[in-house]
């Protein structure tokens, strides 16, 4: 708690004592809007995002991403959104029409083979902080290990991918979780979204031990969603999983989601839906949502910019398969706020333009101060799959 409050202390004196920070802090005072964007304005959102990921990795020095604090500038490279943010570039690259782009992909896959463990994991947290190998991030490599597998047709990303895939499938505990190798030692139904690239590693190498091992981990996860959609052992903390962030919230549904259409299987569509529609009719009805969400759905704290993008995406791949409308009137009322925020942060440093804050307002607990680039990254993929199509 005081090291909390000095941290807030210090950031607002900081940000008021800056003149562009000062004018960002002010335009974080008024509610985002949700006006619905046109084919122009979601390329220009999607070109400015694009830019955006392209500085970060300028800045990182070692060709992966990392984030910007108003305070503390751009920090280094956090290879699990590294990876993930791989899909995201090469999709955009086509879409904008920017070859530099997939160039940018395949330099983060480089940098990503380098920083690969002898275990086939990747670390948790940013390079640097010398932490242990950790099953879901190293799963958000796989992820773009496998595009660029896909891009290029080189063999050496997929068999980075499967050694990878091999200690995640190795480090699994019985009953289907994973604990030792996870973040804090602690099992997450948001390991949904490992689920999926280790289906789509299945898919690349017809290896069943991966599809076994997906299995098992839905099938953990589905026995700890109560009646009402809500999932237990959702958040990336202890203290607070009776309320977990929509962020992880939003992981696991859009890995359920995506092992739906993966399996072809509706069970893991139905528990998705069980959760997203909660979600989503809470958005319709008030506009917005709060940052984290207890078991009878009451919200708290302030909302989380990538678990709105996020859900959005989930939101757009469920309509694929039911309450079609519904659910992608919600995806481009959140694709709309959230593009209302990404232009605001235009009046800001320049190291925020393009981007979102980790929070609304900035101050929120989330990522206080900050734009995260898995923030950016999710927008992106938000505004990718604004035709219908759900980005994978």
């Amino acid at each position: 708690m005081l090291r909390s409050l000095a941290d807030y202390t210090r950031f607002f004196t900081h940000t008021l004592r800056d003149r562009e920070a000062r004018a960002l802090l002010l335009a974080h005072r008024h509610a985002p809007r949700s006006v619905a964007l046109d084919e122009a304005q979601r390329l220009q959102a999607l070109s400015a995002a694009a830019d955006w990921m392209a500085r970060a990795q300028d800045h990182s020095g070692d060709g992966g991403l990392g984030s910007y604090h108003l305070v503390h500038g751009w920090g280094r490279t956090y290879p699990e959104t590294t990876g993930y943010t791989i899909p995201s570039l090469l999709a955009m690259a086509v879409l904008l029409q920017r070859p530099d782009l997939s160039e940018r992909a395949i330099r983060a896959g480089i940098t990503l083979l380098r920083l690969q463990r002898d275990d086939g994991g990747w670390q948790g947290g940013r390079v640097g902080e010398d932490r242990a190998s950790v099953v879901f991030n190293t799963a958000q490599v796989v992820r773009g290990l496998l595009a660029l597998q896909r891009h290029t047709g080189n063999e050496a990303w997929l068999d980075a991918a499967r050694r990878a895939g091999d200690w995640i499938a190795a480090t699994q505990e019985p009953d289907g979780c994973w604990r030792r190798t996870n973040f804090m030692a602690q099992a997450r139904v948001y390991d949904t979204y490992v689920d999926a690239p280790l289906l789509q590693l299945h898919a690349a190498t017809g290896d069943p031990v991966y599809r076994a091992a997906a299995l098992r981990n839905l099938a953990w996860v589905v026995e700890r969603q109560a009646a009402n959609g809500w999932f237990s052992d959702a958040d990336n903390t202890v203290k607070h999983n009776d309320r977990p962030i929509i962020h992880t919230i939003a992981y696991t549904i859009d890995g359920l989601a995506e092992c739906g259409e993966l399996l072809g299987d509706g069970r893991w569509l139905d528990a998705a839906h069980a959760a997203a529609v909660q979600l989503r009719q809470r958005f319709m009805a008030k506009g917005a949502l709060n940052g984290r969400y207890d078991r009878h759905w009451n919200g708290s704290e302030a909302f989380i910019t990538t678990g709105g993008a996020q859900l959005a995406v989930a939101w757009e791949r469920l309509a694929r398969h039911r309450d079609a409308v519904a659910y992608r009137e919600a995806a481009a009322r959140m694709r709309a706020l959230l593009v209302d925020l990404q232009r605001r942060s235009a009046e800001g440093p320049e190291g925020g333009h393009g981007a979102v804050t980790g929070s609304f307002p900035l101050w929120g607990r989330y990522e206080k101060f900050a734009f995260p680039n898995w923030a950016v990254k999710y927008l992106a993929d938000a505004l990718l799959c604004a035709d219908g199509r759900t980005f994978c």
